[in-house]
């Protein structure tokens, strides 16, 4: 049985995909099972190359993040970029986008997760470390009492940031 989550993870490809033919790209989804791949996207003339990876969520999803894990700390790459799709709180709401490189969402969730780890948890205890990663467009919880770098508005920047590809938008 499809679930839910599978349902929005593919609208999400879909979205995107759909974004990205309006622009003029040729874009194709990346078969199922490739590794860190959810869209191979190119110019039309062949000329410049990249990949996306697609995170979904609506609006209303505990947290108000996308769901990452630890192995994201690690995939970087020149032409490696994400997609974060806000599809909102209902299907009357339009689709927010940030368009972000592969190093950022890296660098982001590596350090608010080690921030979050250093804050003591529940009745001062001390937070065990897991696999799960959270991208949100506001980090100061993870920082709390410190200043957060990554506050909210953080990734405003990034909303409709399809000219990061470099494919001539």
């Amino acid at each position: 049985m499809t679930s839910k989550t599978s349902l929005l993870g593919a609208a999400g490809e879909h979205f995107i995909m759909c974004e990205l033919l309006r622009r003029g790209h040729i874009a194709a989804l990346a078969p199922q099972g490739a590794p860190n791949t959810d869209i191979v996207v190119t110019d039309l003339s062949g000329d410049r190359l990249c990949s996306i990876q697609v995170k979904a969520r609506s609006a209303i999803a505990r947290g108000g993040g996308w769901h990452m894990h630890a192995k994201h700390e690690d995939l970087i790459g020149d032409r490696l970029f994400y997609c974060f799709v806000d599809f909102g709180k209902s299907l009357e709401d339009r689709p927010s986008v940030f368009v972000m490189q592969s190093k950022i969402v890296a660098t982001v969730i590596s350090a608010s997760h080690r921030a979050w780890l250093s804050v003591p948890g529940k009745n001062g205890r001390q937070r065990n470390d897991s696999d799960k990663r959270q991208l949100l467009q506001d980090h100061s919880k993870a920082y709390h009492p410190e200043p957060t770098p990554y506050p909210q508005g953080w990734m405003d920047r990034y909303q409709n940031a399809w000219h990061l590809l470099g494919m001539g938008d």
